[in-house]
């Protein structure tokens, strides 16, 4: 560290504490507080992006397909423009070129990590089916918040901090050695001297609270205006940089310089001014939702075997399908008068009783004809006989 050494402006002034180690080891394995912010950026970035894609019409688990591409993309992104913006640190004299690969330690340029990230996006964009502007609308108020968390690690790191200041909110930086050999460590090393060599503002925390801002402007912007067509995105671009010109004019730690400026500067000044053509040239309002399906996931197509067929039932066999009859239809309409209807149990049982009634009245008439038949021959007879009488005494 090369800044000027400050004591604290004031005992009544309660300045901002760096804190004493950033690293903290679980046996041999390290854990970095740097990363973690970076991993907590990325997980809250893809879960408001989720939300706002499924809102606006997308299918869910559309952004997490897309940020499996986008995140390493842009990491790699990061990384390559601050190697190639700060060369003289991994690839000046006395330096490793291996620390360049050190991603651990600090150093990813937005820049080349929005850049190269949107590279990886558009081939993630390509392989759902979805337009990659609407995904960049919808993913700009995410990234911009993770910006805002990945900023934190700044702070464990001691870095990203501006030049001496005595106000009330100045941070606090500490020498950090190595507790193994007591050299100078300000990455990994831990702060055993709680007195600060100085106190410098806390540019991290400026741009944190910046980007947390922007977040709500485009949150608000893009409820009202509904926007669309990469206009979002555009809006997060020109807002960041309109904050991060100031913040780096501000800054104090290493850095390459044009002209006496850091070049982040120029770099800002450059988007800024592309982002703000996009957006007065661009218009149009939010893509059609139909637009935001993408390509259909294996289990959207319709299966070929119907559900309950067994895939070695013949075609044209399906048991739960209707058959197509040729039958008379008046057999199958239900509101035809049967000619024979059917006839229940309780019908069967008084044919069966009205059948045995027929069958003992038939046999008792039979069984009175005889006797019938004998008293008309006894009056035939008596009959008979008085006419005999009669006629003899006639004469």
């Amino acid at each position: 560290m090369n800044a000027t050494v400050a004591a604290s402006a004031s005992p009544l002034l309660a300045n901002i504490p760096s804190p004493p180690q950033g690293v903290w080891y679980i046996g041999p394995i390290p854990l970095r507080a740097y990363a973690l912010c970076i991993i907590a950026g990325i997980v809250l970035a893809v879960w408001i992006s989720s939300r706002r894609w499924i809102a606006r019409g997308g299918r869910e688990g559309t952004v997490v397909d897309v940020a499996v591409w986008a995140v390493p993309f842009g990491l790699i992104g990061g990384r390559l423009y601050h190697v190639a913006t700060d060369w003289y640190k991994y690839f000046g004299p006395d330096r490793n070129p291996l620390d360049a690969l050190k991603v651990w330690e600090g150093g990813l340029g937005i820049w080349g990590a929005v850049a190269l990230g949107a590279v990886g996006a558009w081939i993630g964009c390509r392989q759902r089916g979805v337009p990659l502007p609407a995904f960049a609308d919808t993913v700009a108020p995410g990234l911009v918040l993770a910006q805002a968390v990945g900023r934190l690690g700044n702070w464990f790191n001691q870095e990203l901090y501006g030049g001496p200041t005595n106000v009330p909110w100045g941070l606090e930086i500490y020498r950090r050695i190595d507790p193994d050999t007591g050299l100078a460590d300000p990455i990994a090393g831990v702060a055993v001297d709680p007195t600060p060599i100085t106190v410098v503002h806390p540019t991290f925390l400026y741009e944190l609270l910046w980007n947390v801002g922007v977040f709500l402007l485009v949150l608000w912007a893009d409820r009202k205006f509904r926007m669309g067509h990469g206009r979002v995105f555009a809006l997060y671009v020109a807002g960041y940089t309109a904050g991060r010109v100031w913040i780096e004019m501000m800054r104090s730690d290493e850095a390459t310089h044009i002209l006496g400026i850091r070049i982040n500067v120029f770099t800002s000044l450059v988007v800024f001014l592309g982002a703000v053509i996009y957006l007065l040239v661009v218009r149009g309002k939010r893509e059609d939702p139909a637009l935001l399906a993408g390509k259909p996931y294996p289990d959207d197509i319709p299966s070929t075997t119907a559900p309950g067929k067994s895939s070695g039932t013949p075609e044209g066999s399906d048991t739960d399908e209707p058959e197509d009859r040729t039958e008379d239809p008046d057999a199958e309409s239900p509101d035809h008068d049967d000619p024979k209807p059917k006839r229940s149990n309780d019908d069967e049982d008084k044919s069966e009783n009205s059948d045995v009634e027929v069958e003992s009245k038939g046999s008792d008439e039979e069984s009175a004809e005889p006797d019938n038949a004998s008293e008309q021959d006894d009056d035939k007879a008596t009959k008979s006989e008085v006419d005999a009488k009669d006629a003899k005494t006639q004469s």
